[in-house]
């Protein structure tokens, strides 16, 4: 049976969706972050669909990045993806978003530190380690800040994330272990999610969509200040 699937990232800055087929990803698009994740995502899929022929009823599997990242993107991302799944009948995967930015690091990477912005001096983050079979989580998502990160972290070292410049006053620059991936690397893509995606699905990692809730690790910052101290 012929896998297609629909995999949408919205943790960064940029969000971007992929349309795969049996885990090739045959066609991508982007657009901006924020609250125009609301209004071009929908545009976006509609027109890679139509550029395949494909309508919604063909998908067979639904994979979104499902944090941690942007508040705001990561409730697009999962609202669409769980109403998708539940119109269409769709199996649904949840890739984390650290998962999905760590198979963006340079190929001479061994260990990777995830720096997402969480403000006030914290990140969300992760640490990688590379093996034979492929990356495996060190530390899992958490909220930190990297000072701490970097104290537990093995060497040699790579720093990939769109938080990384504003934490860059805590990154030591005299350490040749501590390495900044380039920017290109920093941010998450759809054909990733759906490379994961795939793997996730075929060991039946499947979600109930009314289950399905974003990674936030905290809560949004709004409703904190909201709580008060």
């Amino acid at each position: 049976m012929t896998i297609r699937a629909l995999a949408i990232e919205t943790s960064g800055s940029i969000g971007s969706v992929a349309l795969a087929q049996d885990g090739k990803t045959l066609l991508d698009d982007t657009f901006p972050h924020g609250l125009q994740h609301a209004a071009r995502i929908i545009p976006a899929i509609d027109g890679l669909c139509k550029k395949l022929n494909w309508t919604s009823a063909d998908l067979n599997e639904i994979y979104v990045s499902a944090g941690p990242g942007s508040f705001t993107g990561l409730r697009i991302g999962i609202t669409l993806a769980k109403t998708l799944a539940m119109v269409t009948g769709a199996k649904l995967v949840a890739v984390p978003s650290v998962r999905v930015l760590a198979e963006n690091a340079p190929p001479e990477a061994k260990n990777v530190l995830i720096v997402l912005d969480a403000k006030r001096d914290q990140i969300f983050t992760a640490v990688f380690t590379r093996t034979a079979d492929g990356w495996t989580e060190l530390h899992p998502a958490q909220l930190s800040s990297v000072t701490e990160m970097l104290a537990k972290s093995p060497r040699p070292l790579h720093l990939l994330g769109e938080g990384i410049p504003y934490h860059k006053k805590f990154i030591p620059t005299d350490d040749p272990e501590i390495r900044i991936a380039e920017e290109s690397r920093w941010r998450p893509q759809a054909r990733t999610v759906a490379t994961l995606g795939w793997n996730l699905a075929r060991a039946k990692n499947f979600i109930d969509p009314v289950a399905l809730k974003p990674i936030y690790i905290r809560r949004p910052e709004a409703e904190e200040k909201l709580d008060g101290p």
